[in-house]
Parts: structure tokens; C-alpha cells; sequence
């Protein structure tokens, strides 16, 4: 069993900065990567919006280079999984599939994971850029000019459906139901829009997909038509598009910490207003795991920074940091 002054559980954007930065500080951070190392931009393709690559970069090259620079610092990252958490006792205790660690403070960066639509091709074809996202702020410049659908009758749906009028000529949103579950609000300000059209009592049962030719060689397969079925006379219809939007939800990675940690109804980690701080001393949350309203990859590092120096402060009150 060796022992840290900081842990992190879980890379992307929020567990890569919160390394760099505690690194920085020579606390030497331990950085377990879980079951996704470098958290969701790893299935996103071209990066637009991240601040200082003007010509843009593959989600996974980004993810690269953070873990090269936290490890430039110092930081040590194990390519392990935690299996179980212990915050009740002091120092506190970190089991993973390989061994079993101990830290003064630990760093929460586990995030969230978009919920598919379960027909499997939805999720592949994300990894891929073949015209699949779960958000539209990251990927909606790609669909201009172009029709396209999205899924869900919540909030979230109608907020990306709307956004994504702004590029797209034609937004359709396919719900399962006759009835949006969305507030009235959002729902009359969708109904407004010329742009959205809407397909009631309807699922996705699968993805259609056409060959397109790639600049660099080679091709892609993207989206082309979705088979959508009626939910209630079990017809089958043809929707071309090129481009599908899942908004279903996201599901923070938090199973670890029930009954440990609070957490909201959707079981995002409740921190104190304006910091990272958990109820659990010396426990800090960052990134989407605590973030059910921007969840970008900025705000996600951010919150990273946000997270190492709370942290190192908490270490530097109780006489841990030297």
C-alpha cells in the first residue's frame, strides 16, 4: 500500500488539468486513468472550440497532449480502475483492480457518459465522425446547411434542437412519446421555430450510413437515413438526414461514492457553491462529474484547475503539503 499526498480518479480535460497544476505545486499527484482514459473527447473527432488551436484538434491529439504535459510535471499516471473508495477513513482509502492506495486529498474527475439509444451503431458511429454527437455546442458547426435529427422530449433536446438552427437548414426531433416532457417554455419556444419539424411516437431502430470519400484517402461511413418505427401501429419510415443528435441524457460516473458523497436527483456530486469542495474534507469533485449544466471540455479544465488548488490549500491548513 503506497501513500500520496493527492489522488485523481479519472483523466479528461478536469483530472489532466487538476494533475498539471497539483504536479506544479510538487505534490506529486497519482492519476488513475479508469476504463476510458481521457474521459469523452476521446470519441469526439475535430476540436473547434478549445482555446489556443485556431485550426482545431482530433479530440484524442488533445487528450495526448494534457497527460504529456501532466507527466512533464512529475505526475504519475496508472492505467488502473478503482473498484472501491473509501472516504470514512483517514487517510483515505483508493482500491483498484490492481492494488490498494491511500492519500490525503483526493480529486474526483470521473465524469459523465452520454446515454445512447442502445441499437449500438449510434455509439460507434460517434467515435467515428460519421455524423453521431451527444452535443450539439461541440458539433453543430459541421452540420451547416445540412438536415438533420435529434432524439429526446426533455430540455436538454429542445435546447440542442434550437441551437442547432443556427447551422442546420432542418432540425427534426424524434420523440417517443405524443407529448414533449420539456418545460412549456422550451416547448413553445421549439414550436415557434420554422426550422423545427417534429416526429411524434417514434424510435430509432437503425442507422443507415453512405461512403464518403476522406481528404487525407480512404473513407467514412456517415449517417444517411435513420429507420424510425411508430411506437404505437409499429409502421416502419425512412428519415434521410446527415446528421442525428442523442439527447437523452448524461449519466455521471458516480457509483463509486453512493452513500459516501451527495448528490443531486441525477446523481451529479453536490460541491459548495463557487468551489470544488465536497462535504468530506480534503475531498474535492471537478468536471462533468459535478457539472450537469455546461459540460464542456473547457469548463471541465477549469473546474480542474479549480479542484488542485483547493486542494493543495486544504493540504497547505492541515500541514500535509510539505
Amino acid at each position: 500500500m503506497s501513500h500520496h499526498k493527492i489522488i485523481v480518479i479519472g483523466t479528461g480535460p478536469a483530472g489532466y488539468t487538476a494533475a498539471i497544476y497539483a504536479s506544479r505545486a510538487n505534490l506529486a499527484p497519482l492519476v488513475f486513468e479508469g476504463a476510458q482514459p481521457g474521459g469523452q473527447l476521446t470519441i469526439t473527432t475535430e476540436v473547434e472550440n478549445y482555446p489556443g488551436f485556431r485550426e482545431g484538434i482530433m479530440g484524442p491529439a488533445l487528450m495526448d497532449e494534457m497527460r504529456a504535459q501532466a507527466e512533464r510535471f512529475g505526475t504519475v499516471i496508472k492505467a488502473e480502475t478503482v473498484l472501491k473508495a473509501d472516504l470514512a477513513s483517514s487517510p483515505r482509502t483508493i482500491t483498484t483492480d490492481q492494488g490498494t492506495y491511500t492519500c490525503d486529498a483526493l480529486i474526483i474527475a470521473t465524469g459523465a457518459s452520454a446515454k445512447w439509444m442502445g441499437i449500438r451503431k449510434d455509439e460507434e458511429l460517434s467515435r467515428t465522425g460519421g455524423g453521431v454527437s451527444a452535443c450539439a455546442t461541440c458539433d453543430g458547426f459541421f452540420f451547416r446547411g445540412k438536415e438533420i435529427a435529434v432524439v429526446g422530449g426533455g430540455d436538454t433536446a429542445l435546447e440542442e434542437a434550437t441551437f442547432l438552427t443556427k447551422f442546420a437548414s432542418k432540425v427534426t426531433l424524434i420523440h417517443r412519446r405524443d407529448r414533449l416532457r420539456a418545460s412549456k417554455a422550451m416547448q413553445e419556444r421549439a414550436m415557434r421555430n420554422e426550422k423545427i419539424a417534429f416526429k411524434w411516437n417514434a424510435v430509432v431502430e437503425d442507422i443507415l450510413t453512405r461512403d464518403h470519400d476522406l481528404p487525407t484517402g480512404g473513407t467514412v461511413a456517415k449517417v444517411a437515413t435513420l429507420k424510425l418505427k411508430d411506437t404505437v401501429t409499429g409502421a416502419s419510415e425512412d428519415l434521410p438526414v446527415e446528421g442525428l443528435f442523442v439527447a437523452i441524457g448524461h449519466q455521471p460516473n458516480t457509483s463509486l461514492f453512493t452513500g459516501q458523497l451527495p448528490m443531486n436527483e441525477a446523481g451529479y456530486l453536490d460541491v459548495e457553491p463557487g468551489s470544488t469542495r465536497t462535504p468530506v474534507a480534503g475531498v474535492f469533485a471537478c468536471g462533468d462529474v459535478q457539472d450537469h449544466q455546461y459540460r464542456q471540455a473547457i469548463t471541465a479544465a477549469g473546474s480542474g484547475c479549480m479542484a488542485a488548488i483547493d486542494a493543495e490549500r486544504w493540504l497547505s491548513e492541515h500541514g500535509l503539503a510539505e
